[in-house]
């Protein structure tokens, strides 16, 4: 299966704290992966450097064939690079669905009435419609992250980087938005999904690795992964042994 994306020796450091270190990753076309670490193993600085926020020391970014490491973030959106954050980050003023058109305008280029047209069928997808005038600064924390979600997804994303999409839910909003993003899945669109709400993960992703230290210390199906001691002793703390 071809690669849409792969991450050749990427490194980077801030200071003497490495937190990427000589990383091989490579990520089928339409696979759901799971990336699951402790705090500060560098999760969050593999989405900068994939995305375009932080700048790589050495390594290659290769997305669709094309070594995108030193693209702005713009020019990757563009290409098919979405992302969202862990801690929604709407225009708080605009309505939702004008955070949508935002997406949709400058994130994939459409015209105004192709963007009218996505945003439409973002809203019906992401659960939105009912809120589509509501001010985005008003909405709870669930809405948010479906107005998250949702902007990636109108910047017509073929890889789409999700961070902590789970964090913070109730076990039933958890459960509508893994089903959302299972739906995000099954439609062709890759996904590379960071997360602590491991059950989440699971129920979605195809395969899972494994951050500590800035380097992949495990990599492959999901359950067999979790069970790995190795990882239940770097990641849940507990003894290899016990």
């Amino acid at each position: 299966m071809t690669a849409i994306l792969a991450l050749e020796n990427l490194s980077k450091r801030f200071g003497a704290v490495v937190v990427a270190s000589d990383i091989d990753l490579a990520v089928p076309r339409g696979q759901a992966l799971g990336v699951i670490g402790p705090n500060g193993a560098g999760k969050t600085t593999l989405f900068g450097m994939i995305a375009g926020s932080v700048r790589p020391d050495a390594g290659r970014v290769v997305f669709d064939g094309a070594d995108i490491a030193r693209l702005p973030p713009a020019r990757r959106c563009r290409l098919g690079v979405a992302r969202s954050f862990q801690i929604p980050q709407p225009f708080g003023a605009m309505s939702v669905f004008e955070n949508l058109l935002v997406a949709a305008r400058m994130g994939a280029g459409l015209d105004q009435g192709e963007a009218n047209a996505l945003c439409v069928e973002t809203l019906e997808r992401c659960g939105l419609a009912a809120l589509a005038n509501r001010r985005s600064g008003s909405l709870t924390l669930l809405q948010r992250k479906r107005l998250e979600l949702g902007r990636a997804l109108a910047s017509k994303p073929k890889l789409l980087l999700l961070d902590e999409v789970a964090g913070g839910l109730t076990d039933e909003e958890c459960k509508s938005l893994v089903a959302l993003v299972r739906a995000v899945k099954e439609s062709g669109v890759t996904i590379v999904w960071i997360e602590h709400v491991v059950h989440a993960l699971i129920a979605v992703v195809d395969r899972l690795v494994v951050l500590h230290g800035g380097a992949l210390i495990a990599d492959g199906e999901p359950r067999e992964v979790i069970a790995s001691p190795r990882v239940a002793e770097i990641y849940m703390g507990i003894p290899a042994d016990a």
